[in-house]
Formats: C-alpha cells, structure tokens, sequence
C-alpha cells in the first residue's frame, strides 16, 4: 500500500501533462433519461476542495471490449466522507457556478475487476458519481503504467519496474503485439463496465473542469445554419468547442447535437479560445471533416475577427514570433527568434467606441483587469493570416492594446506600461548579459500574466468562408456582446 502511494504521488504532478492528449474511446451523446434526471436532481458537491496529491489504494488494468450496457443506480442520496479532507460526493450535476482545485488521482491496478467498482472502493466515492466521471470522460487507461519523472525517488523508480518487468509483462495476453511504447498509450475509459486487469495504469480526474455556461445557454438560438455535411454554431464565451482533457461531456459539440436531435455527434473541425464567442463549423460526418481539415491547411479558410481592445492599434499587418511551448501564457517577440513562430494578423478597421456597460460586463462575467482608463474602447476587424493559438489576444497586448477582460494578458500589459523593460521581448527590452540572467527575466515576465478568463473577453470569431467546387460558403455571427 505504501508503495503505491508513493508511486501515485510522483504520477499526479508532471506525468499529467505528458497524457493530456490521450486518445478517445467512441462514446454516447445522449444521457439516459433515468440518469439525467438523477443528475439534475442533486446538490454539487464542489465545496471547500482542498488540493490532494497521494492515492490510498493501488489500481488496475482495462479492455475496451465489453459490449454489456452499464447499470448505473440512480439513488442521487448516495454519499461518502473520507478522511482526505474532501467534502461529500453525490453526483456532478447540477453544475457548480465555479470550479475547485483539480483532484488527478493515479492508479495501478493490483486486482483485476469492472472499473466503476474498483475506482469507488479505492477512492472511497460512491458508484454513481464514479458512472458520472466516466460518462464526463474523466478516467483513462493504459495497459502499462507511463515512465516515472526525472524526479523520482529511487522507491519509486523500484515500484515502477516491479509493474513493468518483462516477465510479468508477458504473461498479460493483452498487451502481446505491442511495443511497450504502444502500451503505454493512455485511452479514455466511456463504459462503466470495463474490466481492467491486474497492472493497468487508471488516472481519474475526480474534479473535472465545468462549464456552467453550457446550461444557460438556448443552443438551438446559436445555430446559424445546418448543411448536409456541416452545421455552423455561434458559439457562446465560456463554453468548449469540443470539450477539455477531462469533461467531453458539457460541450458546444455536445449541446448543439441534442439541440438539433441528429443521431449520429457533430465533429470539431477547428478551435477557438473558450473566452471567446463567434463562428465555429461542426461536421456531421468524418468525410466531411478531414475535407475542412485538408481546406484549414490549404489556407482556404478566411476567418475574420472583432476585436474589442483598451487602446488603439495601427491599419495594417502585424508581425510577432511566438514562443514554441505549448503552455499559456504565450510570449511573442517582434525581433525574428530562431526556432519562434510566426504570427501575422491584418487589421482592417479600428473605431472608437464607449467602454462596454457594466451591466453588459456582468452579464457576460467580464473581468476587471485593472486597466486604468474605461472611458473608451477600440473595435478592430481583424484578418487572421495566421492561426496560433491565443495569437489575437498575444499580439494587441504585445502592441499595447490588450482585449477587454482578458485576465491573462491584461496584467502584464498594465505593468509594462508602467516598466517598460519588465517584457524581455519588448521594444524596450534591456541586453542581458547572460543567458541564465534573460531566462530568469522571462520567467519574471510570465509571472506578470494572469488566469484564464472565466467567461468572455472583448473577441468574437464574426464571420466564416471558404470556397468548394460548386459554391462559396460564407457565415457571420450575431452581435457581439458588448454592442
């Protein structure tokens, strides 16, 4: 038990982000009526979460070949306490207005058995929540355990090993025909019924990140049109196009699906920040979304912006490199940086307008970022010649001009009006003398940045087109919020 432990523990920190593009099992959009109705009919129980590293039981193995249909209870008066300061599990729904620190526990399994089961003994929550999490896409699997990190104490380097030794490796007929790389691939768990077998690795994201938005929203009044092959969506601030690492499930591809009553689930073809609102195309089929894709990288999609930022910005193309890390807050510098990418957007219009009402930012949960004057704003149409991720909101706070209620890149934008040379990328960037010295600065300039915005920030994906063999498609979304 105390080597599981410690081998939990080493998972729940730096291993995670290495498995956040793991790969997905198909699953059901639609919830059983028995089950939704349990789930609406229930207190949340994100309250007073306090941050939890080190798992009390070992875990288990999975296959995905089970075609049994889950039996999932829908007593909603089940729930447990635990001696890990965590408060009562019942169910995750109703959804909470804000979200807790994450919970990611890390198992590997000692007995083989069904999933749902294991996991509630071995955390101490009921099944039922346990169904939710599953049904949220919040468990995955490996048939063997990831590597351990650099960091790892010798105990549990030996804990590793002892899980992934040869010998024990080939008496598992699940895992015969793979390399121990292929084995180590991490897939989403979509049945409550799974069977996973002795030395299979499980990571559970007990508090999956939510997104009360989804349950505001009139989807079927976001639609902007309906094809055969396609459906477009206004999506609203606050939500996911397709959902995060840990909750497929209250998502804009999800939402709009059972607003439309179609059969088959609509298909992300394309992203946009969850802060932001506008035009995203959905495929009905997966013919039709490799046909976007293969347009997307033939640059043969326009996608044009407004922009509502706190101060003026300059007609005309506008040029940064970005960092290659893949993590926010995204740095760009105007000088070329080798190995950095390019970033170019074009502004085509930017007019004065009033500074959005109050009661229109509490409305859409705008933050107040601290910038000093709310006088007046700027809307820019925007041309994205090209597509990196948070590009907009990097480049006009990089120019001075951050957007409305963004709450990561406003902070920084304030403090280097007030120090210029804090941003080592800037026009007013100092000459280090050394590498270590500039490193230390960068890490400083990150540390000026904010969070993620909560719900909405002045950015609104405004129209959509791209050509096809027979006709021009073209679409544009509604009013944007702070009109």
């Amino acid at each position: 038990m105390g080597a599981t432990a410690a081998f939990s523990s080493i998972l729940t920190g730096s291993i995670v982000s290495s498995l956040l593009s793991a790969s997905t099992c198909r699953r059901n959009f639609f919830i059983p009526i028995n089950l939704a109705r349990t789930l609406a009919s229930t207190q949340s129980p994100f309250r007073h979460i306090h941050k939890h590293h080190i798992c009390n039981a070992a875990h288990r193995n999975l296959s995905c070949e089970s075609t049994a249909s889950a039996d999932v209870s829908t007593d909603s008066s089940i729930s447990t306490s635990n001696n890990n300061s965590y408060p009562p599990y019942g169910r995750l729904l109703p959804c909470p207005s804000q979200n807790g620190p994450p919970r990611v526990e890390h198992f590997v399994v000692t007995e083989g058995g069904p999933v749902l089961d294991y996991i509630s003994k071995s955390l101490n929550i009921p099944s039922p929540f346990v169904a939710d999490l599953i049904h949220f896409g919040a468990v995955f699997y490996a048939l063997v355990c990831p590597d351990p990190p650099p960091t790892a104490t010798p105990e549990q380097i030996k804990f590793f090993k002892e899980y992934t030794d040869p010998s024990l490796l080939r008496k598992r007929s699940s895992i015969k025909g793979k390399t121990f790389r292929e084995a180590q691939k991490t897939f989403r768990i979509s049945r409550t019924d799974e069977f996973v077998e002795t030395g299979t690795y499980l990571r559970v994201h007990v508090h999956p990140k939510r997104f009360p938005r989804c349950y505001e929203i009139d989807w079927r009044s976001r639609v902007i049109a309906v094809a055969e092959s396609y459906v477009v969506l206004d999506k609203p601030a606050g939500t996911s196009v397709g959902g995060t690492t840990d909750n497929i499930e209250e998502s804009c591809v999800t939402f709009t699906t059972r607003a439309l009553g179609l059969e088959a689930p609509l298909i992300t073809t394309h992203q946009i920040d969850n802060c932001t609102e506008g035009c995203v195309v959905l495929a009905r089929t997966k013919e039709y979304c490799s046909v976007f894709h293969g347009k997307i990288r033939e640059k043969k999609v326009k996608k044009l912006y407004l922009a509502l930022a706190a101060a003026p910005v300059s007609i005309g193309v506008i040029t940064h490199y970005m960092r290659p890390v893949n993590i926010a807050p995204r740095l760009v510098s105007e000088d070329l940086v080798n190995g950095w990418h390019l970033c170019q957007l074009e502004v085509l219009e930017c007019r004065k307008v009033p500074w959005p009402s109050s009661i229109a930012e509490e409305k859409n949960r705008v933050e107040d970022c601290g910038w000093p004057s709310k006088d007046f704003a700027y809307e820019c149409k925007v041309n994205l010649l090209t597509g990196r991720t948070h590009q907009i909101r990097a480049q006009f706070a990089a120019c001075g001009a951050p957007l409305v209620g963004d709450s990561m890149y406003m902070p920084a934008a304030v403090a280097e009006v007030d120090r210029p040379e804090l941003n080592p990328f800037g026009k007013n960037k100092k000459e280090y003398a050394s590498d270590d010295i500039k490193a230390v600065a960068v890490e400083e300039w990150i540390a000026r940045h904010g969070k993620e915005p909560i719900v909405a920030i002045g950015l609104q994906a405004c129209k959509i087109s791209w050509d096809s063999d027979e006709e021009q498609h073209s679409y544009e979304a509604g009013r944007p919020w702070w009109r």
